[in-house]
């Protein structure tokens, strides 16, 4: 298999990156955010559904890999409530996602045979030292146990690792990135979504009345999600697993533009370095 970075394949996953933005600032606008992403993943399933009924299932060989992503992210969204219960967002985020690529990179070579040259691991860096002096311009002070935020942080990290790698070999292998994708949703949505509905077992009428005036929302964002994803996958069909999973965190960049621009925060000189990171890890994975 051909893989090559080329600049169609950078801009998709770029845009697929403000994609992921975009549907985090959509949960970060709600007052609540478990069950705004449970809403999500829910409308999120629906839509998968729809998808596998218009285009199909991937090949069988396939079904495996879907079966560990859906076991992995179990574990996913058990840490991330984790890092968040111990940790303010501004400090656990960018330590998941600023981490995560570095993984990927590492076990890229032993797991998939994937190695990477010189200038891609330069890449890899430079955008993962950006997304964390980003990420942590304004670091969390106090609001929990740091230690354990940590953690959570770094395992869920791990997770994001796996997965990644996990859903790259399984894309490959399906055939069609659209369905394999499609039927990822469709699995992936309901445990989150039961979990969320039995914690707020006691007083569903508030719960139905939030997700009555919020689904509109909640269905933009979970297009966002599935085309954020979708593009991810897509791309890594076509190009080192690595290098995609490291161009995606340049979410965390979008998401301090929208911060600055729709947000009116300050751009300080920090994210200014981590700006600067980003952009010269982009062009080191365009030209290894």
């Amino acid at each position: 298999m051909n893989l090559a970075l080329t600049w169609p394949i950078v801009g998709a996953v770029l845009f697929g990156a403000l994609l992921h933005a975009a549907w985090n600032a959509l949960i970060k606008s709600g007052d609540d955010k478990a069950l705004d992403t449970a809403l999500i993943l829910i409308l999120g399933a629906a839509v998968g559904a729809v998808l596998v009924a218009s285009f199909g299932l991937p090949r069988r060989e396939a079904l495996p890999w879907v079966a560990g992503s859906v076991v992995i992210h179990i574990g996913y969204y058990v840490t991330l409530v984790g890092a968040y219960r111990h940790g303010e967002l501004s400090f656990a985020y960018p330590i998941m996602r600023g981490t995560a690529p570095l993984l990927v990179a590492l076990l890229s070579g032993c797991v998939i045979g994937e190695h990477l040259p010189l200038a891609a691991w330069l890449g890899v860096a430079g955008i993962s030292c950006g997304v964390l002096l980003i990420g942590l311009t304004r670091s969390a002070r106090g609001g929990g146990s740091r230690r354990h935020a940590l953690a959570y942080a770094l395992a869920n990290a791990a997770i994001i690792a796996s997965y990644t790698l996990v859903d790259g070999s399984g894309v490959r292998v399906s055939g069609n990135a659209l369905q394999y994708v499609a039927l990822i949703f469709l699995i992936d949505g309901a445990p989150y979504f039961a979990i969320v509905m039995w914690q707020r077992r006691a007083a569903l009428g508030p719960v139905v009345a939030y997700m009555q005036k919020r689904w509109p929302v909640a269905l933009l964002g979970s297009g966002a999600s599935l085309g954020a994803y979708g593009i991810a996958l897509w791309a890594m069909t076509r190009a080192p697993i690595a290098s995609v999973a490291a161009l995606r965190e340049t979410s965390v960049l979008f998401a301090a533009l929208i911060g600055v621009l729709m947000l009116k925060e300050r751009f300080r000189f920090q994210r200014a370095l981590g700006t600067g990171a980003i952009v010269a890890g982009v062009m080191a994975l365009r030209l290894a």
